[in-house]
């Protein structure tokens, strides 16, 4: 305990100095910035729209990491799980036996059952749309403003299912200007990367765009049983808007998305030998012996209508209009041996139907936001679990449809010139009707449910239909002070909470209670931060000190059932509480006119109150066994970048390290599976042309080559042959990309 006193005792240490820095310069500032950088940007100019209205990112009293299209691809970020070496005590990464599902854990909160039925524990939004379902949701970075990740419980602007926080994708607007940009990139793995994009003004009021990227590479290992690719790509992603001002008050933006997924089935390593001696770990990591065969293919595709009418200088009206639709076939082979011990073919579709009405008002001491939101939506799949060693096919389908309305309200009012005060609250009602079907076909080959050959059912599990309403009311309230012009402290209280629902996997004929479902988690979390620039305004920072109380987690408790009862137990239920707490410190700092350094600290102590489990019958705590998944009490990045000029134009080196601690995959230590502390190290370099049309760029990706888990599979023991299997992030990479700008 004493060494987090003493990490407190240093944060709070640091605020004092920055904040004395910040108060004694601020008689100077006029003088000073005049001196000041002008081609750098500090914490003033960043503006977000964490709180659903544009503001200066010093004012949000918010936890928020903004990264520009610029920073993301001057680091050669190829998708949105860059988001993880640069955001402290964030984890976004591709989910296991996927290639286009996102896992998203912020402050140790998230999701990591991507199974249909499962909310999600960190929203995800493109251009303010709500992306509910995890499939094909690692978006590709192209054609971007920036991005926003909002730490800490969401509930009051953003509604149900961010306790853990959000990420905001934010698209660029077309311009009154015409624009086209194409760029190729090629590199090792055979990787050919390709965008193109564009729009052109339609008389004085409209204007068209589109783009269309593709992304390929070969495998970074091999099924050496059929021969096929390991971790390549194969996507393709479209893009498509229309935007009309008609006057200086109105808006409408038409938009339209669509990623296609074709790459090879994703299937872990072994790391362990096989129960029965004949299968052992391939050496290469990214190797596999996976022996199921079938189709891989994920599309997504949403259309968006947004529009803006302001009032007045105090009111502005907003609609978002959407529907988004995603469907996914799928193969993971669990054992990862060419026999069908434990293999998983799925079928996964979502659709969903978004409306909300925003009203953002402005006055001389006040502003805010007020609304209603509306979502209907469908979310169903069906997989088998054949299981070779029992001779079964174990087929589960289901369905959730929900309905969920809410109203909303966040308002901000300046006390004193300096003082400003906070205050909003969200009602969600969620209505919710399920459908559970679990059944046993004989022989260890798909059942007819995903495909197979028609047979008779051996015995019905699980069949039952339920309904449920999930209602909650999460409010806000924030106290925020500008010690200066350039530095703003806060303190907040925050709570947010995940919806209830059903274990779709539940076996009622083993764990009967599975039919009574699982009710909504919730997080309480209390904030105090300091943001914005010192020294002269050379250094940019945020930092906040948090302490998160997380109650009536959603927890899925699963083993292999021991003779006579045969399968897999599955059960949800709230079993878990937890006290969680921390630090964060990010920012920038000019260090000379031609060197800017980037940076970010994260420390999260994350641990168990409770942890009961039902599958042994009798109610069980079992805390002191469990770690939370996710969850590397420290997660850092240091990156430099270097400005210079040569032939001409502007060239930009940029060497970066990233650091995560020791964390678990499984709520369950295993030491075969914990992932131990690693560092990645990254660089690049980026000439652009004295034209500013052309660019050239150089990228290496972990550069010495580290092996580490993202994800993985636990079913030990000799009924499903010892399958213990792991997924790694992507080896040493290197890319030269060319862009041409108009």
């Amino acid at each position: 305990m004493n060494r987090h006193v003493k990490c407190a005792l240093l944060a709070g240490a640091a605020w004092g100095v920055l904040a004395g820095a910040s108060v004694a310069q601020d008689a100077e500032t006029a003088a000073q910035a005049a001196n000041a950088n002008q081609d750098t940007a500090t914490v003033d100019d960043i503006v977000v729209t964490a709180r659903r209205r544009d503001e200066q990112l010093k004012d949000v009293p918010i936890a928020v990491s903004a990264l520009s299209a610029e920073r993301l691809e001057q680091t050669g970020a190829v998708n949105i799980t860059a988001l993880q070496q640069q955001t402290p005590n964030a984890t976004v990464q591709i989910a296991r036996g996927s290639n286009s599902t996102l896992i998203s854990f912020i402050r140790g909160v998230g999701q990591q059952d991507p199974l249909w039925g499962f909310e999600p524990g960190v929203g995800l939004y493109v251009d303010d749309v709500y992306v509910a379902r995890p499939q094909g949701a690692v978006l590709d970075i192209f054609d971007i403003s920036r991005i926003e990740v909002l730490r800490g419980p969401q509930g009051t602007l953003y509604g149900r299912n961010t306790i853990g926080g959000a990420i905001k994708y934010v698209t660029k607007r077309l311009g009154n200007d015409p624009s086209l940009t194409a760029r190729a990139e090629v590199g090792a793995y055979n990787e050919h990367n390709f965008l193109l994009s564009g729009s052109v003004p339609v008389g004085q009021t409209f204007a068209i765009g589109g783009a269309v990227a593709t992304y390929q590479h070969d495998g970074y290992g091999k099924n050496l049983n059929t021969g096929q690719d390991q971790y390549d790509k194969d996507v393709t992603a479209y893009r498509a808007s229309a935007e009309w001002t008609p006057n200086d008050n109105l808006f409408f933006r038409l938009a339209w998305d669509r990623v296609e997924d074709d790459s090879s089935p994703r299937h872990g390593h072994r790391e362990v030998t096989s129960s029965d001696g004949l299968w052992r770990a391939p050496a290469g990591k990214y190797d596999t012996y996976a022996g199921i065969t079938g189709e891989q293919k994920v599309v997504t595709e949403g259309v968006a209508l947004t529009g803006e009418y302001r009032v007045n200088d105090r009111l502005t009206l907003k609609s978002i209009t959407a529907y988004r639709s995603g469907d996914t076939a799928t193969i993971i082979d669990f054992d990862q041996t060419p026999n069908p011990t434990l293999d998983v073919p799925a079928i996964y579709a979502d659709h969903q139907f978004t409306q909300e009405f925003q009203a953002l008002f402005t006055g001389e001491r006040w502003s805010g936001v007020a609304g209603v939101y509306y979502l209907d939506g469908t979310s169903s799949g069906v997989f088998d679990t054949i299981a070779g060693n029992l001779g079964l096919s174990i087929a589960a389908a289901g369905s959730v449809d929900t309905k969920s309305f809410s109203i909303f309200g966040d308002f901000s009012y300046d006390l004193t010139d300096r003082l400003h005060l906070s205050l909003g609250g969200r009602y969600t009602r969620d209505d919710k009707d399920a459908s559970v079907l679990r059944q046993f076909y004989l022989g260890a080959t798909r059942s007819p449910l995903t495909g197979g050959t028609p047979r008779a059912v051996l015995a019905t599990r699980t069949n039952y239909t339920a309904s449920d309403t999930f209602e909650k009311f999460t409010p806000r309230a924030s106290l925020s002070y500008d010690f200066s012009e350039q530095m703003t402290g806060y303190a907040s209280i925050s709570q947010g909470f995940k919806s209830g629902g059903w274990d779709m996997r539940g076996d009622a004929a083993l764990v009967p209670q599975t039919v009574n479902g699982y009710q909504p988690e919730m997080v309480t979390t209390y904030e105090v931060g300091l943001k914005g620039s010192a020294f002269d305004r050379r250094m940019n920072f945020a930092s906040a000190i948090f302490y998160s109380d997380y109650k009536d987690q959603q927890i899925t408790t699963q083993q292999v059932a021991t003779p006579p009862a045969v399968g897999i137990a599955s059960v949800v239920d709230n079993a878990g509480a937890s006290t969680i707490y921390g630090f964060e410190l990010e920012g920038s700092a000019f260090l000379t006119s031609d060197i800017t350094a980037n940076f970010s600290l994260g420390y999260l102590k994350n641990e168990f109150d409770e942890f009961i489990t039902l599958v042994t019958g009798a109610p069980v705590d079992i805390s002191d066994q469990r770690k939370p998944q996710n969850s590397p009490e420290w997660s850092a990045y240091y990156g430099m970048t270097w400005r210079g000029d040569v032939l001409g134009g502007e060239i930009r080196v940029t060497p970066s390290l990233s650091y995560r601690s020791d964390y678990h995959l499984f709520d369950a230590p295993d030491p075969i599976l914990d992932q131990k502390g690693y560092v990645l190290a990254d660089a690049s370099v980026v000439w652009t042309a004295p034209s500013k049309r052309w660019e050239v760029g150089l990228f290496g990706r972990n550069l010495t080559d580290v092996r580490y888990k993202v994800g993985g599979y636990s079913f030990p023991g000799a009924t499903y042959n010892n399958s213990i299997s792991a997924f790694y992030g992507p080896p040493t990479t290197y890319s030269a990309r060319l862009t041409y700008r108009f």
